[in-house]
């Protein structure tokens, strides 16, 4: 997620009336988990989403809770608004910041494989990122650094605590995000439209914020973790996702670009009138097109299926048809909180109270209150949000095609995991 001007979440669907709805529709009636496609929603869940298609909250939407390997899925609204195309349960979305920890997964493959390992320094594949400066205050001239006191980590790139990343102050005062706003660098719904070497030759440019591994900074360890794979690896990183995660799971319409004839559109609510409005994240492109950057941190396109099946895996302990993928060990690793209390102090994040329930793992939230302890995922900013419960033993996915304004857009898709996960 990434932080827009608020455009308002839409006509009578509140965050409270939202939670309100959920709390009420399943205490009435339960939730089951059909495995038939097709089969009759759960009542209060389903009244909860086409409430959201009928009052102009979202275009469309798709859903899925499943167990096991049944599952309930959930379509409504339009794919595209401009062709009246329905939203289809194999429909495949831009998924944004959901794909970290696909990303995450396949560096720790390599981890695994022992061509990298989390604490090592990340110089020998990524020179860029070698022998930093830091600088000596957020607002200082570019040059005003000292040096690193240390190099940067797999670890700091998957964890976000690289140096690099949002920062909520005005760019027009703060020279370094001046400048990674000129070099299409700045984290925000709008992919880096380059090669994967220009954009490390930018973020070489640049100083860092912090010192490597002291504070939390959303989105762009991901995307560099993402060249830092292809590298290692020596393909891309859609070629080894595939060949190693994608493939083994199933996840067949997951990776980097989309049949057009089964892709999503992209929608911004106009700040004036409120309809919604084509918005392209894709620098010109589209994601039905090869990209030029494969973005780790926020350019996959799937499906609710692919990400059930990506759910199961890690519920699973890095396991899927009877075959380890990925060893316990480092999928603990993965849903263990790296962020310590100070830093988490020190890196504010929306709601203002978020650190108060959540962490952040390698590559993943994780939730950390009594209510929800355990649960991990992801918002994504192009509308999609993908979270699994160990103690229910559910992967829960909501895609739409509304890109997030505010944090209030999270309203839906909190009713509807709420209501996936305490009905069990």
């Amino acid at each position: 997620m990434n932080r827009f001007p608020s455009y308002g979440y839409g006509p009578g669907l509140s965050r409270r009336s939202a939670l309100a709805l959920a709390g009420a529709g399943l205490g009435a009636v339960g939730l089951g988990l059909p495995a038939t496609a097709g089969a009759e929603a759960p009542a209060g869940v389903s009244a909860l989403l086409n409430r959201a298609v009928d009052e102009g909250a979202v275009p469309g939407l798709v859903a899925l809770i499943g167990q096991g390997g049944a599952a309930w899925v959930h379509a409504a609204g339009q794919r595209l608004l401009e062709a009246s195309a329905p939203m289809r349960r194999d429909t495949v979305f831009a998924v944004a910041s959901i794909g970290k920890p696909l990303t995450a997964v396949a560096a720790l493959m390599l981890v695994e494989d022992g061509v990298l390992d989390l604490d090592d320094p990340v110089d020998p594949w990524l020179p860029e990122l070698s022998r930093r400066r830091v600088l000596r205050r957020l607002d200082g001239a570019l040059d005003e650094t000292q040096p690193a006191e240390r190099p940067i980590t797999l670890r700091d790139l998957l964890s976000m605590r690289m140096g690099l990343g949002v920062v909520f102050v005005d760019p027009a005062a703060t020279p370094v995000l001046a400048r990674m706003q000129a070099l299409d660098l700045a984290p925000g719904p709008r992919l880096f439209g380059g090669e994967a070497d220009a954009f490390m030759a930018g973020i070489g440019s640049l100083p860092l914020i912090d010192q490597p591994g002291t504070r939390w900074r959303y989105h762009s360890g991901l995307d560099i973790a993402g060249v830092l794979v292809a590298r290692a690896a020596g393909m891309s990183l859609g070629a080894f996702q595939r060949e190693r995660l994608f493939g083994p799971l199933g996840m067949v319409d997951t990776g980097f670009q989309a049949p057009a004839d089964r892709l999503a559109g992209l929608y911004a609510r106009d700040a004036q009138t409120g309809a919604f409005q084509s918005w392209n994240a894709a620098s010109g492109a589209s994601f039905s097109e090869p990209p030029r950057f494969e973005a780790g941190g926020s350019g996959h396109v799937s499906t609710v299926d692919d990400f059930h099946a990506f759910g199961r895996f890690l519920l699973d302990g890095g396991r899927a048809g009877g075959q380890r993928l990925l060893s316990s060990e480092l999928v603990a690793e993965m849903l263990r909180d790296q962020i310590t209390p100070e830093q988490k102090a020190a890196s504010p994040w929306f709601p203002g109270d978020f650190w108060d329930s959540h962490g952040w793992g390698l590559g993943i939230a994780l939730r950390t209150d009594a209510q929800a302890r355990g649960r991990f995922g992801w918002w994504g900013g192009f509308g999609t949000a993908f979270w699994c419960d160990p103690a229910s033993d559910r992967v829960a996915a909501l895609f739409t095609p509304r890109l997030m304004t505010s944090p209030d857009d999270t309203a839906l898709p909190e009713a509807f995991i709420t209501a996936a996960f305490d009905a069990a």
